[in-house]
């Protein structure tokens, strides 16, 4: 082969080698462990901690009337911090109330004692045992977050959570927990014909009851719950007034825009904490 057929390949196999690069996913970023929270982020094979170091701002003391939910979710943190028994967390119940935030605050009010917050979908729960590995040995505690769970029929990712919680030979290592919130208490749906165990159902199964005990098993690995409730009229407005105040409105702002966050809830079908918010912050651009 002549030196010009020769360069003619090498410059053809050097074209197709730029084209399989292109549709490569990109190399993971190196690992940067001085930030205070990460997103677990997946492309085709590869996953990796991104650091978060622009955090949403939010303080334990925006979160009104969930006063219980608060001091028992801190109370478990701060035991974790301290290296002493924790428990993984679900925390289920109406939406808007809190749930996410309070994870957040948290992260705000102890990330100097090492707290650690990394969020994970539900798509990548089968990566947990690859994310605890990455973090095993660190000196900091990892709160490993996932929003909004819940699974459908035929989803097989719970079954990695299972494991995870408390189920597997491996250890999940003693500077990781769970925090995980749903609208769904049981986090599967259930049906009414699997409760009818004395019936035989037309897929074939012999014992629906089991099905059910399968599903309610994957909350039972959460070791504490904590549920949320819809907020009532008052506690509605006496959120919309923490907001006003944290929007920099006078108090008699409050009293003046009652009416008016009534209305804006109303609209929405919704007295949640995070109308209350959104109203707050649409009064404020208008009247400060």
């Amino acid at each position: 082969m002549s030196d010009p057929q020769l360069q003619t390949l090498i410059k053809r196999a050097n074209g197709v080698l730029a084209q399989l690069e292109a549709w490569l996913p990109p190399a993971p970023p190196a690992m940067d462990w001085s930030a205070h929270a990460y997103r677990w982020q997946r492309r085709g094979a590869r996953g990796w901690l991104e650091a978060i170091h622009r955090i949403a701002p939010i303080q334990l003391a925006d979160l009104q009337h969930v006063d219980r939910q608060k001091a028992v979710l801190e109370r478990n943190t701060l035991a974790f911090l301290q290296g002493k028994p924790a428990n993984n967390v679900l925390m289920t119940g109406a939406r808007g109330t809190g749930k996410s935030s309070l994870v957040r605050a948290l992260l705000a009010a102890h990330a100097q004692r090492g707290m650690r917050l990394i969020e994970i979908d539900k798509s990548d729960l089968g990566d947990l045992g690859q994310i605890i590995d990455l973090i095993s040995g660190r000196p900091e505690r990892y709160i490993i977050f996932c929003d909004d769970l819940s699974f459908e029929e035929g989803e097989a990712s719970y079954k990695a959570l299972k494991s995870a919680l408390d189920g597997s030979v491996a250890a999940p290592g003693e500077n990781v927990l769970i925090y995980a919130t749903s609208n769904r208490r049981h986090l599967m749906p259930e049906y009414m014909h699997e409760n009818l165990q004395a019936q035989h159902q037309p897929d074939g199964e012999i014992h629906p009851g089991e099905t059910v005990e399968e599903k309610i098993s994957l909350s039972e690995r959460f070791g504490l719950w904590l549920s949320f409730y819809p907020f009532g009229q008052q506690d509605y407005l006496d959120i919309v007034a923490h907001w006003l105040g944290v929007h920099g409105c006078p108090p008699e702002h409050a009293e003046a825009a009652r009416a008016e966050a009534l209305q804006w809830a109303l609209e929405r079908g919704s007295r949640s904490g995070r109308v209350a918010r959104q109203f707050a912050r649409d009064w404020a651009a208008r009247h400060v």
